[in-house]
This record gives structure tokens, C-alpha cells and sequence, in this order.
């Protein structure tokens, strides 16, 4: 029997003929100040051997999420989309119920929110957010934390607060891997890790690292801190395309993953995706 190809976790698309995407500036982003659709990863997805991806939203925009379950139901590759809605709504789980009514609404897996956005370092704990994320909760969706490093500590808490939600830790956290700080990240994710109801994307590194000069030792520490903390059953492949473009190509992401797990880790690049995310199109699941 032929192995099961790969998913990836974690990418987005997005047009700007239809939307701006306001966090694109500066020139340093600028490389991906364009289009990107399905149809410009297809070749990539193909090359590595995806079967399955999880796309994701970007902007805090209702119309987004919509879209992208459209987008879900009229391509096969794309097989979980983790959307965006405002958790402090009193009514979210009416939203969420019509999120999961619309075209394509089978393949809403997750919600997810810049929370690294937000001023407030513990904008988790705030009580109409957490009555947001046991909304989620109960809707049997998981929830994607899109954090920096001093936002961490929140996290451990929310997800101590909310043992029912299963919640997934996203580009590891954004550590500081250009400066090659490991401290106090390490000790913020090992705490986290602690939770058997969080996981963990092994993405967005090479964009936290130097974009021109990164060497897969400068992100092994990084790597090896999730992998030994998560362990790999409980840790998934992101690419973070096309973001992750502004520093490696797909091929050299889904390369450089393969080499800091010390090969094609069947949890790592399918099995963890598969359970917490993909197992849940359709309906409720149970929990991470």
C-alpha cells in the first residue's frame, strides 16, 4: 500500500484585487505584496508530495473565511480551513453554526485571530474571549494561537482554563531565531508543551531567522526545543506559504523540515495534521 502523501498545515492565499492585505508593508515584505492563489502552489504541492493542506486565514475580515470554505469546496487539495471570527461576539456560536452552513462549510477545522496583534499581552484571558474560546469549543473546532514570545505565558493559561479545546500553537511561537535567543521562548513552549491538549506547527522559521543568511543550525535549537517538548506525535508540517517565500522556496522549506526531524516523520507530515485538524471535516470531533 502506497504511504500517504504529505499535508501541510499551515499556508494562506490571497488577492488583493479583491482585498488588501494591510499587514503588507514595509520592503521587506514587499516580495509578496501580489497575488498568490491555489493555482501558483499547485506545481509546488505537487512536487513535494502534499495530498492535503490546511489553509489559513490572514486578515481579521468576516468575508474572508467564507471565501476560503468556497475555495475548500472547489479544490480537492485543500482540506481543512482554520477561518476567522470575532471570539468577544455574544453570539458566536450562531456564527460559527452559519460558517459551518455555507458552501464548503464542512472544511472549517479552526478559528484563529491575531493575537500578536493585540496590545494586551494576556488578550486570551480576557473573560468575553474566553467565553469566545469555549464557544469554539463546543462547536468541535480547534483554535490556532498566532502569538509572540512575551504572549506566551497567556497561552499556558488559556489552554490550562480550557482542557476541552484543543488548541495549536502556530510557527512555534515566533521565537527570536534571527538574534539566536533561546531564553525565555524555550521555557514558555516547554511549559505549554506540558498541556496534552496543545500541538505544534513546525513552521515559520526561516522567516524569523536572518532571510538572507539562515542555516538549518541556526533553526535546529529551535526545532529540536519543540520536538523533544511536543514530541513528534503532537507536532505538524506548516510551510507558510507564500509568506515563507521572502526567505526559501516551498521545495527548501519542506527540505529543510525533513532534515531537522531526521526524515519524512509520519506524524510530523501527515498523521498529527490528519488528527487534529482533518479528522474533524464534516462535523465534531473529540479532542486533541
Amino acid at each position: 500500500m502506497t504511504a500517504p502523501g504529505i499535508v501541510d498545515a499551515h499556508h494562506h492565499v490571497w488577492d488583493l484585487a479583491v482585498r488588501d492585505q494591510d499587514w503588507i508593508t514595509g520592503p521587506e515584505l514587499a516580495p509578496i505584496r501580489r497575488t498568490f492563489t491555489l493555482d501558483d502552489l499547485a506545481p509546488d504541492l505537487r512536487a513535494a508530495g502534499v495530498e492535503a493542506s490546511v489553509l489559513v486565514q490572514t486578515v481579521t475580515v468576516a468575508e474572508e473565511t467564507p471565501e476560503f470554505l468556497a475555495l475548500a469546496a472547489r479544490n480537492d487539495v485543500v482540506a481543512g480551513v482554520v477561518g476567522w471570527t470575532d471570539l468577544t461576539r455574544t453570539d458566536i456560536a450562531v456564527t460559527l453554526d452559519r460558517l459551518r452552513e455555507l458552501p464548503g462549510g464542512e472544511h472549517l477545522v479552526g478559528i484563529r485571530h491575531q493575537v500578536q496583534g493585540e496590545r494586551d499581552p494576556e488578550w486570551l484571558l480576557r473573560p468575553d474571549v474566553r467565553r469566545g474560546l469555549a464557544a469554539v469549543a463546543d462547536a468541535g473546532l480547534v483554535y490556532d494561537l498566532v502569538v509572540l514570545p512575551h504572549q506566551l505565558p497567556a497561552c499556558v493559561r488559556a489552554a490550562a482554563h480550557h482542557p476541552e479545546l484543543s488548541f495549536v500553537l502556530d510557527h512555534l511561537g515566533k521565537p527570536p531565531i534571527a538574534t539566536g535567543e533561546l531564553e525565555p521562548w524555550r521555557d514558555h513552549v516547554r511549559a505549554l508543551a506540558a498541556l496534552p491538549n496543545v500541538v505544534c506547527k513546525l513552521s515559520g522559521m526561516v522567516t524569523e531567522a536572518d532571510h538572507a543568511r539562515w542555516t538549518v543550525d541556526d533553526l535546529r535549537p529551535y526545532a529540536d526545543t519543540v520536538l523533544d517538548a511536543f514530541g513528534p506525535a503532537r507536532v505538524m508540517f506548516g510551510s507558510d506559504w507564500p509568506v515563507c517565500t521572502l526567505a526559501a522556496t516551498y521545495t527548501e522549506v519542506v527540505d529543510t523540515a525533513r532534515t531537522l526531524v531526521g526524515g519524512a516523520d509520519p506524524h510530523v507530515f501527515g498523521e498529527t495534521a490528519r488528527r487534529v485538524y482533518l479528522s474533524r471535516v464534516g462535523g465534531r470531533n473529540s479532542r486533541t
